[in-house]
């Protein structure tokens, strides 16, 4: 929400213990991407945000990490281990109302909506959540080769 001079409004909520005085946290918008670049040459989604933060977030990590069910399942401990992604490509990012892009994959995966929240998660913890993919893939099963 932008306030009468063009900046964000910051909001107070009020939390009071039954024996403590008030205490107020301050809340921010989520940041609001003002700028979504597909890089295909080189693989990569860039994002820009209205809080001045930028990604470079590679087709293949956003593809393992799609918000979709079939990737997150439909609940704690569902999740699938994606791999075999490193040459997707994106080849369409829609924008789904105020809040969300659906991003298409050349290997037909489209389900799932990359909100803005999800998509400045996924910039900000892109580090961590690739490690722990890459442990989580070195942990698994070695894929099932079709050749004999």
């Amino acid at each position: 929400m932008h306030g009468p001079q063009g900046g964000l409004d910051i909001c107070c909520t009020a939390a009071k213990a039954a024996s403590s005085p008030a205490l107020y946290f301050l809340t921010m918008p989520d940041p609001i991407p003002t700028e979504i670049r597909l890089r295909r040459v080189s693989r990569l989604l860039e994002v820009s945000f209205s809080d001045g933060a930028h990604y470079q977030l590679p087709f293949e990590y956003l593809r393992v990490h799609s918000p979709s069910a079939e990737v997150k399942g439909h609940g704690p401990g569902q999740e699938v281990l994606v791999r075999g992604k490193g040459k997707v490509l994106i080849v369409a990012v829609e924008q789904v109302g105020q809040y969300a892009v659906k991003l298409v994959f050349d290997d037909g995966h489209d389900t799932g909506l990359y909100t803005w929240q999800y998509l400045a998660e996924l910039g900000r913890e892109h580090e961590q959540k690739w490690a722990r993919y890459l442990e989580r893939c070195a942990q698994a099963a070695p894929a099932k080769s079709a050749a004999p």
